[in-house]
């Protein structure tokens, strides 16, 4: 049994299964550099994890190919047909589902150019990724705990008051938006709060509630930054 593993792959190439491990996992710790980069840098108001996870993952899917086309013209072209019919009318809306047809896609590749091993060692290292992600929760961001919304009655001079209680409760504040109120004299104000200690959140709505000039004061617990 362990000889038929060892020597499972039956195409025209040799495979180098240490090679082929090492490739595999040196596209996967490149394409984690790169995801990690993405998740520092990314500024936009829409952020998914499932598109980080898939920068992860990709690098180590296109090793694979490339292992198994092994510069062979003749599959590399039986590839290109095999994409082609995945775009049959069926739209995926999530970056990760693409990923997991390319996967397979790729493993039946192997498959049918009768590299088994390579099947075998490329499936179990893509499905130890995935149950990575999942484990780990890899991609999610936690900047803020609290959506604090509220009415600003009193001048705009005078918000530093405000802004110096929300530093009492709060290691990051951030004003996400703030707009004149069409009905009442003053602003409507929608901030992010990372909070030194979110059990505690109450009392950082108690004493809003009791700062002259805040009304309509509401909070929302917020949940890990990441589209689902």
């Amino acid at each position: 049994m362990s000889d038929w593993f060892l020597r499972g792959d039956y195409g025209a190439v040799p495979t180098d299964y240490s090679v082929l491990l090492l490739a595999l996992l040196l596209a996967f710790v490149c394409g984690h550099a790169v995801a990690w980069t993405y998740m520092f840098t990314h500024t936009g108001l829409s952020y998914s994890r499932s598109y980080v996870n898939s920068l992860t993952v990709l690098p180590v899917l296109v090793a694979l190919v490339m292992m198994v086309l092994s510069n062979n013209l003749i599959v590399a072209f039986g590839l290109m047909a095999i994409f082609a019919m995945v775009r049959f009318r069926s739209v995926l809306r999530d970056t990760l589902d693409t990923t997991y047809v390319l996967a397979t896609i790729v493993i039946g590749l192997a498959c049918g150019t009768l590299k088994f091993t390579t099947a075998i060692i490329g499936c179990l290292t893509i499905l130890a990724i995935m149950l990575y992600f999942w484990i780990s929760g890899f991609g999610t961001r936690h900047r803020y705990d609290l959506i604090l919304n509220l009415h600003w009655s009193r001048p705009a001079a005078e918000l530093p008051e405000l802004q110096q209680l929300l530093r009492r409760h709060a290691r990051s504040v951030l004003c996400a938006s703030q707009r004149s109120s069409e009905n009442l004299q003053g602003v409507d104000l929608s901030y992010r709060l990372l909070l030194r200690n979110p059990a505690r959140s109450h009392e950082l709505m108690a004493e809003l509630k009791s700062l002259g000039g805040v009304t309509r004061a509401s909070s929302l617990a917020a949940e890990d930054e990441s589209e689902l």
